[in-house]
């Protein structure tokens, strides 16, 4: 099949290096997102998650770090938050606000659609767009469905229903995205077109799965192979041109030599010439104008063919 089945149904070739480009002549774009987001299994927060200690460390020493740390190096990072959260903690929620920073949703509980009945994804998207409205005194841009351990897939297992809803309900962009190290777009309806821009994201990149896998205090956390990686990546990105996202959260990356780690890299990113630390939506946003979808996406039949011996 081809290689972006279920992450995306697109031409399978993404943008090469010579045609990416970033606002006002900056080398590559930096794309840091929070993790709001304290469930443990995908059927989202429970009481249990909210009454865990590291999560309310998280949500004080953890993001006081944060916060600090972004606006010593001028990033500008997206939080992505369960509704639920975001109405749970509204002074945070405007603190964030007030540093610049931007909200995305990340559902209604922080749950992996696919648990959900029929017809309940479109009620739970509208109640968390609703949420984060008032909140955040506009419309939600961006949506995030991070993965979990428990997860079948590390898009959070989003679908091409999930991205048609998306689309209709007039988001910019879905947050993590697999299929490519660029922003590339997701394309709900083949016969019609209809796209919604994702951002890369990765795993190998998000600290959950090296700080609390396969669970916290196993002993088999490992925040030297994250710091390995995120160094490896931006240099690799940088050389190209192209994007890098990090995935961090306060609750796991904001304990002693776990924030030196991640102070380290964005310190070194940021002192390098060129480097667009920008909020997801303001990443989409640029994208749409410098590489809009009827412009870029080039929507072929696909060469795929299914035989009776095929794992596909």
């Amino acid at each position: 099949m081809p290689w972006k089945h279920f992450y995306t149904t697109s031409d399978e070739i993404g943008m090469r290096d010579d045609a990416v480009s970033w606002p006002s002549g900056q080398h590559m774009a930096l794309g840091l997102t929070v993790n709001l987001n304290p469930a443990g299994a995908g059927k989202g927060i429970t009481a249990k998650d909210l009454a865990y200690p590291a999560w309310h460390y998280g949500l004080n020493e953890g993001l006081d770090r944060f916060l600090d740390l972004f606006k010593e190096l001028n990033i500008q990072a997206t939080f992505a938050a369960p509704a639920v959260i975001v109405e749970s903690y509204r002074d945070i929620i405007d603190r964030i606000l007030d540093d610049g920073h931007e909200i995305a949703a990340q559902g209604l509980y922080g749950e992996d659609p696919s648990l959900l009945a029929a017809g309940q994804e479109a009620e739970h998207m509208d109640r968390a767009t609703a949420i984060l409205t008032n909140a955040i005194g506009a419309a939600p841009k961006g949506w995030f469905a991070l993965s979990r351990p428990d997860d079948r897939a590390a898009t959070g297992c989003a679908t091409d229903d999930t991205i048609g809803l998306l689309r209709a309900r007039g988001y910019s962009y879905f947050g993590n995205g697999l299929a490519d190290d660029a922003p590339y777009y997701w394309v709900s309806d083949v016969a019609k077109a209809e796209t919604l821009l994702a951002l890369p994201y990765y795993y190998h990149f998000d600290d959950s799965f090296f700080l609390m896998f396969p669970r916290e205090g196993t002993g088999l956390e490992r925040p030297q192979a994250l710091l390995n990686n995120w160094r490896a990546e931006f240099r690799a990105q940088y050389r190209r041109g192209r994007y890098f996202n990090m995935c961090v959260s306060p609750a796991r990356s904001g304990w002693g030599h776990r924030f030196e780690n991640l102070a380290a890299i964005l310190r070194d990113a940021m002192a390098h010439p060129g480097v667009w630390a920008a909020t997801g939506s303001e990443i989409a946003d640029h994208w749409h104008k410098a590489h809009p979808a009827e412009q870029t996406l080039k929507l072929a039949p696909s060469i795929w063919q299914d035989y009776e011996d095929s794992l596909s």
